[in-house]
Formats: C-alpha cells, structure tokens, sequence
C-alpha cells in the first residue's frame, strides 16, 4: 500500500520537477522531500525519478505512477470527506489565465463540481496580469495564471508547474529573416506579449503586431491563418500549431511558472480546489481532448 503523504510528494516532484519548488508548496524541508520519495521508490522497487547536475526528469516508471497516484489521492479524498460527514458550502470566486481554456482544466473542475455541489463556484476568464491584480484587490479567492520566475516569491502562492515560453505557429509559416517578426499577442499586461516585445527588442529585431486578441482562440485562428507567430507556454501548444524551429533564428524567450494565488482570506472551497488542480496539475499540460465531430446529418 502506498502511502498518500510520498504520494502528494511525488506529485508535487512531478509537477514542477524540482525537489526545492515541492517544498516550497509542501511547506516543508527539501530533505524531508527527498526522503519521502525514496521511500516511496523502495515501496514501488522502481525508481521514479532520473536525477543528475542538469535537473529532475520522470522515468517510465513515474511516468506510469502519476495516474496511480492521482487516483488513489481521489480515493482517499473521497473516503475521508464521506466518513467525516463534512460537506464543503459556500462561495469560491475563481480566475483562470486565457491559456488553460483548451486544456483539461474542464474536466478538473467539472471533477471538482461534482465532489462539492454546495459550493457555488464563480469563473473568471482572463490575461494572468489582469488577474493577479484583481485578486490583490481582493476580487477573487484563488487564481491560475502564469508569472515571470524571477518575481518575489509570493507566501500566497503555490507553484503548479514550471515551464518555457516559445514561439509557435502554423507549419506552413515561412519568417523571412530581413522583415519585421509579424506577431500574435494579447492585448497589454498580457505576460506573453511583454516577454515577446522585451526579447526580441533586446536582441534588436524588428517586429510588428499582425492581430491583437483578448480571445486566445482568437489568437490561435489567427496563428493557423499563418498570419504571425506568438509566444505561448510550452507545454500547452494548441492543435493546428507547432513550435517554431530553432533555424528560424527566433531569440529564446526563457522560463515561466504557472502558480495558483489565494486571496486575502483563503477558506475550505479555495483549498480543495486547490488540491484538485495541484493533484492533477500534470493534466494542464497539452490541450484538451478533441472536440466531439458533428454527427452526420440526415438525408
């Protein structure tokens, strides 16, 4: 049996694949980390991470271990919050960066909706900046978004995962190397449009707005459209778009994290929530499943 405390461990490793973030959002000891995913390996007799001088990668073992843990924590949960007859009320007023529109982040919350249906939950759809301001006037009780590593680490905040920016778009897209990079972005204080401008003005090259969408399926019909590239999270491209290749000459865009920030006062709803997406935060990445095809019409 596997112990769900090296469980959430393991996850929270998982997740941001750095022993020193997980004990930030465990709020406990990098040793103490350490020690509770050995012990987990020694209990599976595999070995879940492969470690060297470069950083933290999941093997195929903790790959395969990730949906066990998911589901055992859910189990546990479940079990835990039946027999205590507790059965979480109130409010939860949450906001969620354009980017997780077209990931699994549905399934999480439609997950989270059904586990607590007397909790009357408010989603707000919006740039990451926009967010992290409204919620520091305390307009919401928890938010998702992206944020620039090298901010103040914030007590109020946990990090989900870490991740790179990078320049996507349509496969058919050419860059002609002596015209301005036609860009892809939304609106101001969006994250990616400020990394994207300040990159590419440091390295000197022209650059020019071809659409401007508060929408990011906005943003990527017009990416598909092949009328620019834009910046996006690396693990979250969309479908119908690719990662420009490295010979197109593009300067690097650097790292970015995706957090979660409480409000001023976090209670039981923002929590669990919380919980839900830190426990299945690996599921953000990629895009959501495809959409049902329309069925065939009758003749």
């Amino acid at each position: 049996m596997f112990d769900p405390v090296q469980l959430r461990t393991f996850l929270a490793v998982a997740q941001t694949l750095s022993f020193t973030q997980a004990a930030h959002r465990l709020g406990v000891r990098q040793s103490t980390v350490s020690q509770q995913v050995r012990r987990l390996e020694a209990a599976a007799g595999r070995q879940l991470f492969a470690r060297d001088t470069h950083g933290v990668e999941l093997t195929e073992d903790g790959a395969a271990m990730l949906g066990f843990a998911r589901t055992i924590l859910d189990a546990n949960e479940r079990a835990a919050s039946w027999f205590a007859g507790t059965l979480l009320r109130g409010r939860l007023r949450f906001g969620a960066s354009e980017d997780f529109v077209l990931t699994r982040l549905p399934e999480i919350l439609e997950g989270f909706r059904r586990e607590h249906p007397a909790v009357d939950l408010e989603l707000t759809v919006d740039l990451s900046d926009t967010l992290h301001q409204q919620l520091a006037s305390g307009r919401f009780d928890l938010v998702l978004a992206k944020r620039n590593p090298d901010e103040p680490y914030e007590p109020r905040g946990r990090l989900v995962w870490r991740d790179r920016l990078v320049w996507i778009g349509s496969e058919r897209l050419r860059l002609e190397p002596d015209r301005p990079v036609p860009l892809v972005a939304f609106p101001p204080p969006a994250v990616t449009r400020a990394r994207a401008l300040e990159v590419l003005e440091r390295h000197g090259r022209p650059w020019r707005v071809t659409c401007t969408s508060g929408s990011l399926n906005g943003l990527i019909a017009a990416a598909r459209a092949g009328l620019g590239v834009m910046a996006h999270t690396g693990g979250m491209i969309p479908p119908g778009l690719a990662r420009i290749p490295a010979r197109a000459g593009l300067p690097e865009l650097g790292g970015i994290d995706v957090v979660l920030m409480y409000g001023p006062a976090p209670h039981g709803p923002a929590e669990a929530l919380a919980e839900a997406i830190l426990a299945s935060g690996d599921r953000l990445h990629g895009p959501g499943p495809a959409p049902e095809p329309d069925p065939p019409a009758r003749t």
